[in-house]
């Protein structure tokens, strides 16, 4: 290892800076959904901004200038369009290099060392990274085919910001992944030249929870899309209705939860010791945790007979 990769290691870098202030700004923010109306002053653009889909029908009164900013949440879509492009040509530059020892291309690298990735040999390894980019397109190829042939949206809609936000999240992702890759120069440095001699046990159970948290996100989508559709699978109707089976026997919004167990799913793969992803992580946390908070007092205002054992995020505590 490079003399200097523990004090980049520790570093707080610019990605690590950005992702840390949306923790925090999400960790407020939830906190302040906690705080009775009472004691807090209303403001409704605040609250169309932390809002989307259902969840603005259950907030306070949406003034014209706001919903002059409204976007389909059908466009949900955009957002794993832009992450199966770009994160898959951000795995392809990363397998050239891997595999076949190309490297980088110069305005990549550049970006890179832009946003704090560290140029060092060895530390993080090569396999991890690879393995988390893997699964981060696996998971927007996953979103994206629910988005067209599961999930049912109706008319509702998210403020223009959030639109935006979403698109460059999964850019800035992306990155976030690539930037953990120890490199030597352009190139990907492998221990030992074979990226094989990396696997760890870390990397088989990072591997096992991230298709087991997949496949129950998915299962939710399921039983939200057929909400929706009758028997022979055609949408009968957009309205909401109390969701039943799986993990919503236990949370009102098991699908975020799925969503936190897949990036937790990474950051084992990572080897559990990445502050990098693990700032990710708690970033997902605080915004999964906001919309499941919402979303948990829709159903909660709308439906009298709802389930009263079911918590919002985190089953029996949250």
């Amino acid at each position: 290892m490079a003399p200097w990769a523990g004090s980049e290691a520790s570093s707080l870098n610019p990605l690590r800076a950005l992702w840390l202030a949306l923790a925090a700004a999400f960790l407020l923010t939830l906190l302040l959904q906690l705080v009775p109306p009472s004691l807090l002053p209303g403001c409704a653009l605040f609250q169309d901004l932390i809002r989307y889909g259902k969840t603005k029908l259950g907030g306070p009164r949406r003034p014209a200038v706001c919903r002059a900013f409204d976007v389909p949440k059908r466009y949900f879509s955009h957002f794993y369009v832009i992450s199966v492009l770009w994160n898959g040509f951000l795995l392809w530059f990363l397998t050239q290099s891997l595999f076949l020892g190309v490297p980088l291309p110069q305005w990549l690298h550049r970006l890179l060392r832009i946003l704090g990735a560290a140029q060092f040999q060895g530390g993080e390894l090569a396999l991890s990274a690879f393995l988390v980019l893997v699964f981060l397109w696996l998971h927007s190829v996953r979103r994206l085919f629910e988005c067209f042939y599961v999930s049912v949206f109706s008319n509702a809609v998210i403020h223009l910001v959030q639109y935006c936000f979403g698109l460059i999240y999964y850019v800035l992702v992306g990155l976030t992944v690539l930037s953990q890759v120890p490199l030597d120069g352009r190139n990907v440095y492998v221990i030992g030249k074979n990226l094989l001699m990396q696997a760890r046990w870390f990397h088989i159970l990072g591997m096992m929870m991230f298709f087991w948290s997949s496949a129950h996100q998915y299962k939710c989508h399921v039983i939200l899309g057929n909400l929706r559709k009758n028997k022979a699978g055609v949408v009968i109707h957009c309205n909401h209705r109390i969701p039943f089976g799986d993990w919503f026997e236990y949370v009102s919004s098991p699908n975020y939860l799925a969503e936190l167990m897949i990036y937790i799913s990474m950051a084992v793969t990572f080897g559990f010791h990445n502050l990098t992803w693990w700032l990710v992580v708690t970033y997902v946390f605080f915004s999964q945790a906001l919309s499941a908070f919402l979303s948990h007092k829709f159903y909660k205002s709308k439906f009298v007979s709802y389930p009263k054992h079911r918590k919002a995020f985190l089953p029996f505590l949250f």
